[in-house]
């Protein structure tokens, strides 16, 4: 049963107001981080905590308002000038953001928050009484530290019935009128040993290669939010749409009565004509305002990476800067979601990977302060995220013969790759150039996630890259999932549809083109040699008509040539999802304008039912037309 029976309503609202005012406290602990002198800064993130709390009272949710008031403390020494903003002190009140998040889990599942840990407040406390160690300067603090544990021990630990005098004396910040005798040292170090919660800029145990799991979201972040703000002004735009659809049909009602009575003269037929054209402009446009309904800021998602780059720089010992551009462009609600896992790995590879130490920066004559770009706009109907670093680039020659060591890729492989295919092998399941494995990275796994994300989204991933330059990684996704522009093609008298978006370009098979390479068919397109793979071998339908047309298909890493018999044109199409059954590579269906059933191919996932190797040989290409020609 959940602790906050009847105050349900109550509580989502505070779980999504309040969340979006912690990712704000956050950002402007990081901007405060830079500008310490900053006074309205602190004044701002004063209040949200205030607010927080005030909101948590509300919910009678009682250890939220005793760590939210002691995070007030600390922040009001600040605000009067008796403390100074220090790394250190920065680290306790990001400590004491993410305490609150953790609380918030606990709302989530209708449960009151646990006590806060108790070193998390013994930090608070040290800070408070301004005897925070510094990084350089830890001599003592394992007593100490322990001291303040046993006293939040004493605070906040767990008993049959609350302890008001404690308690108290917890959000008050006031010292309890006990006499707490100091640990001994070994116990006071096995204390300050005591692992803390996982960072947020941490691995994942299940982030392995191979692993048969899921990869991605932590467990408390798989929880989708159904809920969506929506502006007013376009929900009154489709009221509006709405009721201007509601009078033509009534326009259209008129006429077919009078056409069924006999008036079918040309005024008739024309006042039919000028309906149908005004219903299908309305119902262009309340498609179009629907679709906007869906429509989110990415600034929402965005908002919580500073503090993520943040963690991991200063975990690594790096200056780093993550710059916000184009947080108002806006993105489908639904892939917001899918886009926060790749965002993650993008920008922790960029600061691990792609960004050197402050001495090598300044080694280099760059600027010790290092900056990560994360940048959203659209560009025609697509959205494109770029994640870039002014680091230490990649060196193509170096990737290849990581992968060669690894035993990704085969010395054939290797001096067949340009530049563009050496960058892409960074996204291979298990590649790494790191020697030693950390939390951080190191396990080959984050890329290989980014790939798959984007790919599931329809989109495409590019790596541009100059040795002491720099990294930048461009994402290019469509607009919105709910409509998807595909390219119709058929297979005798069926047709299929391929996401445009794969598609590069189409060229017709002449069986004097076909070549085998490997015991496989293959054509030469512009230099490159790419495999032919006839639609019929994709699907496993028995086929012997020679196919006249080649599709170029890029996914992910795979450039292959699509054979087929034919196509017929391309098309918006309204995706319809198989949820309770859906066959193994097809992303879903659309209706056709004539009323037939198209299937969506999911190219990815019938490339990898194949496995390796893959491929027809030339026989099965060009043998019907052949046989054609020697006829003639």
């Amino acid at each position: 049963m959940s602790d906050f029976q009847g105050m349900e309503d109550l509580l989502q609202d505070f779980l999504v107001e309040a969340g979006d005012l912690l990712s704000g406290v956050d950002n402007k602990l990081v901007d405060l981080e830079r500008a310490p002198q900053d006074r309205g800064l602190l004044n701002d993130i004063f209040r949200g905590f205030h607010t927080i709390k005030g909101g948590a009272g509300f919910l009678n949710a009682t250890e939220m308002v005793g760590l939210c008031h002691l995070g007030e403390n600390l922040l009001d020494k600040l605000r009067n000038g008796e403390l100074t903003v220090t790394p250190e002190i920065m680290d306790v009140i990001l400590d004491t953001t993410a305490g609150v998040r953790e609380m918030f889990g606990m709302l989530e599942k209708g449960m009151q928050p646990l006590p806060a840990k108790p070193r998390l407040i013994a930090q608070i406390r040290l800070g408070i009484d301004g005897s925070l160690p510094s990084g350089a300067d830890t001599s003592g603090a394992e007593t100490s530290t322990a001291t303040v544990v046993a006293e939040a021990d004493r605070v906040g630990g767990a008993s049959s019935a609350p302890d008001w005098e404690q308690f108290y004396h917890a959000i008050t910040g006031q010292t309890p009128a006990v006499t707490v005798a100091p640990l001994p040292v070994d116990a006071a170090r096995a204390v300050a040993a005591e692992p803390t919660a996982a960072s947020p800029c941490g691995r994942r145990a299940a982030d392995k290669p191979g692993h048969s799991g899921p990869i991605g979201r932590r467990d408390g972040e798989k929880g989708r939010d159904a809920s969506i703000r929506v502006d007013t002004a376009r929900l009154d735009q489709v009221l509006n749409l709405s009721g201007e659809i509601g009078l033509t049909k009534n326009r259209l009602n008129s006429l077919r009565s009078d056409i069924l009575s006999g008036q079918t003269g040309t005024d008739t037929l024309h006042a039919l004509d000028v309906a149908v054209s005004q219903l299908d402009l309305l119902v262009s446009d309340l498609q179009n305002a629907v679709m906007k309904t869906r429509m989110q800021p990415i600034g929402r998602l965005f908002q919580k990476y500073p503090r993520i780059a943040r963690d991991i720089a200063r975990q690594l010992g790096k200056d780093v800067e993550l710059t916000l551009y184009g947080e108002e462009t806006e993105i489908d609600k639904t892939m917001i979601e899918d886009l926060a896992d790749p965002i993650i790995h993008l920008i922790r590879n960029a600061v691990d990977h792609g960004i050197e130490t402050p001495d090598e920066r300044l080694a280099a004559g760059k600027q010790g302060k290092a900056v990560v770009r994360l940048e959203a706009r659209q560009e025609g109907d697509h959205i494109v995220i770029v994640v870039a670093d002014d680091g230490r680039g990649m060196n193509p020659e170096r990737l290849r013969a990581k992968a060669l060591e690894n035993g990704l890729i085969t010395d054939e492989e290797a001096n067949s790759m340009d530049m563009r295919q050496s960058f892409n092998l960074i996204f291979l399941p298990g590649f790494s150039t790191k020697t030693q494995v950390s939390d951080i990275s190191g396990r080959g796994v984050g890329m290989d996630v980014v790939m798959t994300n984007i790919a599931k989204l329809n989109g495409s991933v590019d790596i541009r890259s100059a040795p002491g330059k720099g990294t930048s990684v461009v994402i290019s996704l469509p607009l919105t999932l709910a409509i998807l522009r595909v390219l119709l093609v058929r297979l005798g008298e069926q047709h299929f549809a391929v996401p445009l978006s794969m598609v590069r370009e189409i060229l017709p098979i002449e069986p004097r083109a076909v070549q085998e390479v490997g015991g496989r068919a293959t054509m030469v397109v512009r230099g490159e040699v790419l495999p032919i793979y006839p639609l019929s071998y994709l699907l496993s339908w028995p086929y012997d008509r020679a196919p006249e047309y080649g599709v170029l298909i890029r996914s992910g890493e795979h450039t292959f040539i699509l054979a087929i018999d034919s196509f017929a044109g391309r098309e918006d199409a309204v995706i319809k999802s198989l949820e309770d059954f859906r066959p193994k590579g097809v992303a879903g269906v659309t209706t056709l304008s004539n009323g037939d059933i198209v299937l969506i191919l999911d190219i990815k996932e019938l490339l990898s039912l194949l496995g390796e190797p893959r491929g027809v040989p030339r026989g099965d290409v060009v043998q019907q037309a052949a046989a054609e020609l020697e006829i003639v």
